[in-house]
């Protein structure tokens, strides 16, 4: 059991790049299972803020070997971009980085099938972030994909251009989109040669090895488990799983591999884009925690949601997730607030509900809140958490005792330093 998984439990955006950083001295492989470029990693240390999308978070820790899955989705223009914004610390890509030959490749032509499907959607957007990343994703499921592995094949070209057709004739059903392909490819392809030059392997082959040499490995997800395909507020989703059961079909990994399951959630709520959120708060006490938290997207800038923590929702992340120690982030931007609320269960049609309803988007959802003393004290400048306030102390107890899993680590600011384990 030699694996690791970590992921969020929230709407995504739960601070797991920083924590994959500031675990990774602790593993020999940091391997990412699922999702693209839609995904937007935030990482601090020694005064600089990196942004990772595609490339797993270990990759600053000269130690470590990181590894793009099958269960990945690429587009090489992105990826490309972030390499070259390494290229100033001096890593050696070619040995701390290598990409599974079965990742599914983001053509230039899901981008557009995916910027045209939504802007015909009018104000039934499911809020895509226009990455290519549902298309991609379409074709992986509908058997037409084309893999990084595909690259290497000398038919490479006549696979591309079969596809290419299929697509024009989607895009073909909205006339009024626009749209300049033949500049896109010409980025595209370019882009495709730096990515071959990198490694590519069969990682389920190259992770299992590791596994039986006893090798570390910390398994990362992107996004959250509310926006699993099957288990997060469908159709307000992502295209990919998510949850810990992403881990095995998206490295090639067994079940029986896993070890720990590390759950990450904010000390309240964000969501990003259209979809349910119980808790969101649409008034000045929102807005506070929107500019105290810098909640603004990693990879799209939209602002985000914000509301109070909800424990139905979390209570059934961990649940689906089988979490066995959780790392709650950004209790220092709650250090505004004289009190606290936390929502423990739904009123829906005058019923106290507990478990997380199926057609929660379609249902007039009241959070019943408890209020909690806050700890009105900066936090940015402990060293452990003994120094914390007792109302701090206070109220991860309450969520442990709400939550029944363990809170080892409290994160208070986004510096890998700014870390508190319990």
């Amino acid at each position: 059991m030699n694996v690791d998984v970590l992921l969020g439990l929230q709407w995504g955006d739960e601070g797991k790049g920083k924590i994959v950083d500031v675990l990774t001295p602790n593993y020999s492989v940091i391997a990412r299972f699922q999702g693209g470029p839609n995904a937007g990693h935030t990482l601090e240390f020694e005064g600089n803020k990196h942004v990772l999308h595609t490339i797993p978070s270990g990759i600053f820790r000269k130690d470590a070997i990181n590894i793009i899955g099958n269960g990945v989705v690429i587009d090489p223009i992105v990826f490309a971009g972030e390499l070259e914004k390494l290229e100033p610390y001096g890593i050696e890509l070619s040995k701390r980085l290598m990409i599974s030959k079965k990742a599914h490749l983001i053509l230039p032509t899901h981008r557009l099938i995916d910027a045209a499907a939504e802007q015909a959607k009018g104000d039934k957007k499911i809020g895509s972030t226009l990455k290519g990343i549902g298309p991609a994703y379409m074709d992986k499921t509908g058997r037409n994909g084309l893999r990084v592995g595909d690259l290497l094949l000398p038919n490479f070209s006549q696979k591309y251009n079969e596809l290419k057709e299929k697509h024009l004739g989607i895009l073909a059903h909205y006339p009024a989109f626009e749209f300049d392909l033949a500049t896109m490819e010409t980025a595209w392809f370019e882009k495709v040669e730096r990515l071959k030059n990198l490694p590519c392997i069969d990682s389920e082959h190259h992770l299992n090895r590791l596994i039986k040499e006893g090798q570390k490995i910390l398994a990362e997800g992107a996004q959250g488990t509310m926006l699993d395909v099957d288990f997060g507020t469908y159709p307000f989703v992502t295209s990919s799983n998510t949850v810990t059961a992403g881990t095995c079909t998206g490295l090639g990994v067994p079940p029986t591999s896993i070890n720990k399951v590390i759950g990450i959630f904010k000390a309240y709520c964000t969501r990003v884009g259209s979809g349910p959120f119980p808790t969101e708060l649409n008034n000045e006490t929102g807005e506070k925690m929107r500019q105290e938290g810098n909640e603004f997207g990693s990879t799209t800038g939209r602002a985000r949601r914000c509301g109070w923590l909800d424990l139905v929702q979390l209570k059934y992340a961990i649940m689906v997730n089988g979490v066995s120690e959780l790392y709650m982030m950004k209790a220092d931007v709650l250090s505004i607030f004289e009190e606290i609320n936390v929502c423990e269960a739904y009123e829906i049609n005058g019923e106290r509900i507990t478990d997380f309803p199926y057609d929660v988007h379609s249902l007039a959802v009241t959070p019943i809140y408890t209020a909690l003393k806050g700890w009105k004290q900066d936090l940015t400048g402990l060293n452990s958490y003994e120094q914390a306030p007792q109302a701090l102390k206070d109220y991860v107890q309450y969520l442990e005792q709400q939550l029944e899993v363990p809170i080892r680590l409290v994160s208070v600011g986004p510096d890998r330093s700014q870390t508190l384990f319990k």
